[in-house]
């Protein structure tokens, strides 16, 4: 038994020692790495062609005109006639406050135009001066102007037609400030977009704009540029742009989020293999190793859209140029490469 065990651990030893002496001969048998050797990599000319324009931009809905219903001074509200979410007409009246002071304004008024009368009467015949008359005349036509002025923060009425899409009091609070109702037009609505300042010249009035909304997948909706900022924002380089929404069947409302497609036309632009984008770490700069005469040259470049496997370039990259679209790991600025045939 102990013959045996020895045996065992003699043939292991020599099975070791064979596999080291075998690991050894495929090391020296290894080809060394030149150091110098230039990185080996892959090329892909590039071209400009025609780039469709599409943008999308994302952006929440408004009513075409938001009014805020509320009184020009303090007082308590009698009365709110409607509820979030009705619909009103031009002229009807939503808010009653207190009428106290309506009441005692109008009996004065009554009490001038009776003493008007009066006065008038003596004038006609000669019993009092005209200064006399223009005086209560113009008390009378102040005393008019203030009890209509008082008239209409009393009874709030909706100055436009359409929905009640706020409520911030209840009947018997006393008015603070914040508007008691709000209301919206709503049918058309509008949103607004930020586009970039190259596309200034291409933003026409009355282009259409396709429309899509989360709140209703796989529908979409059309829309018109309705108006165009004159200026550019000096610090994000885009123009804001009005697009109306006719909304005819008021599906869509103020603050649902959407997106909106502009059809810019087409630009030429270089289309390069996006195997080809870098990414430079700290900054997040993208850019592509340019080949020429036997170097690579490192080009900033500014993106454009996503095109399948490919990206348009705005910038960074000449027409015709040959760009580096394998073998990136080892390249720097300046340096020689070798080309895979």
């Amino acid at each position: 038994m102990k013959a045996f065990r020895i045996f065992g651990i003699a043939l292991c030893s020599m099975l070791l020692l064979a596999a080291c002496g075998q690991k050894k001969k495929e090391v020296a048998q290894a080809p060394l790495v030149d150091p110098n050797a230039k990185p080996l990599v892959k090329l892909a000319k590039v071209v400009e062609e025609p780039v469709a324009q599409i943008q999308v931009y994302s952006a929440t809905i408004v009513g075409e005109i938001k009014n805020n219903i509320a009184p020009s001074a303090p007082g308590r509200i009698s009365r709110i006639k409607v509820e979030v979410g009705d619909n009103v007409r031009k002229g009807q009246i939503l808010v009653e406050m207190d009428e106290t002071t309506l009441s005692q304004q109008e009996m004065q008024l009554k009490n001038l135009e009776t003493e008007f009368n009066r006065i008038d009467q003596l004038y006609k015949v000669g019993g009092v001066s005209k200064s006399e008359w223009d005086n209560v005349n113009l008390q009378l036509e102040v005393a008019r102007k203030s009890f209509q002025t008082l008239k209409e923060n009393t009874r709030l009425e909706s100055p436009i037609d359409g929905v009640v899409t706020a409520r911030n009091y209840d009947n018997g609070d006393l008015y603070s400030g914040q508007a008691i109702l709000v209301v919206q037009k709503i049918a058309p609505v509008k949103i607004t977009i930020n586009v970039s300042e190259q596309y200034y010249s291409r933003v026409k009035k009355g282009d259409e704009v396709t429309i899509e909304l989360d709140a209703y997948p796989g529908e979409t909706f059309t829309g018109k540029v309705s108006l165009i900022y004159p200026t550019v924002d000096a610090m994000t380089h885009t123009f804001p742009v009005e697009i109306n929404v006719a909304n005819s069947d008021q599906k869509l409302r103020p603050g649902m989020f959407a997106r909106a497609t502009l059809n810019l036309g087409t630009l030429n632009h270089v289309v390069v293999p996006d195997l080809a984008i870098e990414k430079r770490s700290g900054s997040g700069d993208r850019f592509v190793y340019v080949y020429n005469n036997g170097k690579v040259s490192y080009n900033k470049v500014e993106l454009g859209q996503r095109l399948g496997d490919r990206y348009e370039l705005i910038s960074g990259v000449p027409n015709g140029a040959q760009v580096v679209i394998a073998g990136q790991a080892k390249l720097a600025d300046g340096k020689e490469v070798e080309v895979e045939k």
